[in-house]
Formats: structure tokens, C-alpha cells, sequence
């Protein structure tokens, strides 16, 4: 998963003090004077400029000479909790936690008596400085720990699993996310499975491994459930709250909501919720000079009662009433709207609903539901 090589080694100052060193040598560097032949550096992984580096791995620098065990040893700015180790010609550094994703590292290498030392007392006779920078978590593990927490129209599954419901000691739950750091990384083979009941209209619009609006829409619904703004964006303080709900087993206490706008004849709006159909009405939807627009939309915004304003294709001004309103693409918004009948285009691009209708299917079009307008 380590990314094309993009710069080169280069001469720099060390900024930092090295870290402390765990070896599996017992040889110590000569107490001399530095011996007249340099060590060289022969490799690093990751790579000088690579991009698209796995956090989860370790960092391994290669000599042309077997590393002295008390050496001191290469500086990563910004720091990383970790231990390096002199294995034979190499010095490995371990991360005690995965890197950041999309994140920049530097590993420096310091020269002369301050830099690294090989068993016969050999120093560098230049400091060095890679660069590299670690890809971004895994869309794969999004919708993994999405599915697993019930935010998705279908369940996921780890290949080996346990019995029943596993409870976590809060002591174990640092250590749990470190492994989820690194699974976000290189997702563990697992098994994807559809609730049965939902329509065509949205089995079609799923992908495991690739951006998608089932995913979005789960984001949107895991971050309204959680306090965080509703924005659908993928942030690190999203990633450690799904880390945290997932550690605890903080399931999706809404259940899973989809809708489909039909602009046939008559219009309908249908609701599923939990793989089952819960209810069907008649709607309007918007006239053709301003129609509703075709497509999938997670819902953005819920208000229970709002005076819905704008302009009239003949220029005049509104003010109207609305109540049950589910905003779900731009200004159009399930809700209710007095008409004396239901079935055909009417509104200005919203979906309008009979008033007992729009009630029922306020609850169930919670934050990240999909709406899906077709026909």
C-alpha cells in the first residue's frame, strides 16, 4: 500500500533528540575514536516521498553494516510513540499507534559521533532526511464499522466471529483502538449482507469500497446520533468517534430509513424502514418549471414546523406554513402542505404529503435517511 516514490534523500539538521533504543544486538559501538570508513544507509521504508504510505507499518532503515545495540537512532518529526530496534543491518522503529492518516512524517538520521553507530564503530559521514506521507483510512473499514453499528441497509460481519455480545473493560478499549487504527488501514476480511425487504432503487447504489450515498447518508445519521454537526464529511474527530462507538458497541438507536419519491401516475411517496415497508401516500411533486429533481439525497435538515418563504415562477413571494419538513436536496423537503388532493405535480420542487401521512413519515426520516426521486 506504499505509494510511488515522488523526492530523494537529503542533507538536514537533526531537530530532535533520538528516541530511546530497544535492540536485539548485544554489541556495543567502539569507545575509540570513529572509525575512518562511513556506514551507509542502503534503503528506507517507507521509501524518501512516498505517498499513499500504510500508518500501520513499521519504518525500517538498512545499512551496508550490522547497527551497534546502544546506538543512537533516527528522529521522527512529528514525534510518534513507538520503539526502535537494531536487528542485525537494519533499525526498525514499531509505531505504538498507527500514524494519521494522510499525514506527513519525517525520519532524520544524524551524522558523526551524535548519529547512528555500527558494531565496528562506523558513523555516517552525512546527516540524511526522508520524507513520506501515509494514505488515507480505508472507504472499505468506513462501511465495515458503519454496517457493524446498524447504520447501513446491511450487516457486516468480521470472518471469524464470537458468540453473543462481547463486553469491553474501559481498560481495553485504548488498546482496541489501536488495533482499529490499523485495521482502518487494512480492513479484516469480513461478509456484507443485505437486509431483506429494501427495493432495487437502493441495492443499486451500493458499494463496499468505493464513495457512495448509502454511505454518506449512514456518516450523516452516526454524527447526528453523536452530538457532531451533520455534514456528512469524513473528519479524524469522526473517525474517533466511530473508533469509540465501535469499541463499545454503540449501536444505531434509529434503525435504518429509505424513501422513494414516485413522479408516475398517481405520485406516491413509499417509506422502508428496517427492511420493511411502513407506509405509502399519496404526494405532490413539482410542476415543470420547477420540478423535483431526480436522484438520491440523504435527508440534512428536520424541522418540525417552519414558514417555508420564496418566489413563485411569476416572480411573487411566498410565506407558507409547512410542518414535518425533511429537507433532503437543497430547498426541496418532504412535508406537509393543504391541498384539496394529492397525486399529481403541484409544488415548487418539494414532496408535499397529506397532514396524517407527513406525521407518520416524519419520525422515520431521521438525519441520513435516503430519499430517492425517480420517474
Amino acid at each position: 500500500m506504499i505509494g510511488g516514490v515522488v523526492a530523494c534523500l537529503a542533507g538536514a539538521a537533526v531537530g530532535y533528540g533520538a528516541s530511546q533504543l530497544s535492540s536485539t544486538s548485544s554489541t556495543s559501538p567502539s569507545s575509540g575514536p570513529v572509525a575512518t570508513g562511513p556506514i551507509r544507509v542502503r534503503s528506507i521504508t517507507p521509501a524518501a516521498g512516498a505517498t499513499g504510505v500504510d500508518g500501520a507499518n513499521s519504518i525500517v532503515v538498512n545499512f551496508d553494516e550490522p547497527v551497534a545495540a546502544n546506538t543512537p537512532v533516527p528522529v521522527l518529526h512529528p514525534k510518534v510513540p513507538g520503539t526502535w530496534t537494531a536487528q542485525g543491518n537494519s533499525l526498525v522503529f514499531t509505531p505504538a499507534t498507527a500514524l494519521p492518516p494522510n499525514s506527513s512524517e519525517t525520519v532524520q538520521l544524524a551524522a558523526g559521533r551524535s548519529g547512528v553507530r555500527s558494531t565496528g564503530g562506523a558513523a555516517l559521514a552525512k546527516p540524511m532526511t526522508a520524507h513520506f506521507t501515509t494514505e488515507g483510512y480505508s472507504q472499505a473499514r468506513l462501511a465495515q464499522l458503519l454496517g457493524e453499528l446498524g447504520y447501513l441497509p446491511l450487516t457486516w460481519s468480521p470472518q471469524v466471529v464470537g458468540a453473543g455480545k462481547i463486553e469491553v473493560p474501559e481498560a481495553a478499549l485504548e488498546a482496541q483502538n489501536t488495533s482499529q487504527q490499523a485495521q482502518a488501514y487494512n480492513p479484516p476480511v469480513g461478509t456484507f449482507n443485505w437486509e431483506q425487504g429494501y427495493p432495487s432503487t437502493l441495492t443499486g447504489l451500493w458499494s463496499a469500497s468505493q464513495p457512495n450515498v448509502i454511505v454518506r447518508g449512514a456518516v450523516m445519521a452516526f454524527q447526528s446520533e453523536h452530538g457532531m454537526t451533520v455534514s456528512g464529511d469524513v473528519t479524524p474527530k469522526f473517525w474517533a468517534e466511530l473508533f469509540q462507538a465501535a469499541a463499545h458497541q454503540d449501536m444505531n438507536k434509529n434503525g435504518y430509513t429509505y424513501a422513494v419519491a414516485n413522479k408516475g401516475s398517481p405520485e406516491t411517496l413509499t417509506v422502508w424502514h428496517d427492511g420493511r415497508q411502513v407506509m405509502q401516500s399519496l404526494a405532490n411533486t413539482g410542476i415543470p418549471v420547477s420540478p423535483t429533481v431526480d436522484g438520491t439525497f440523504p435527508v440534512y435538515l428536520k424541522l418540525r414546523f417552519q414558514i417555508m418563504q420564496g418566489t413563485n415562477p411569476d416572480g411573487s413571494s411566498y410565506a407558507d406554513p409547512v410542518s414535518f419538513v425533511d429537507y433532503f436536496n437543497g430547498g426541496d423537503a418532504v412535508h406537509y402542505f393543504p391541498r384539496a388532493s394529492y397525486g399529481w405535480q403541484q409544488s415548487l420542487g418539494c414532496v408535499e404529503l397529506p397532514y396524517n401521512d407527513a406525521e407518520q413519515a416524519y419520525p422515520y426520516l431521521t438525519y441520513g435517511s435516503l430519499v430517492t426521486v425517480s420517474g
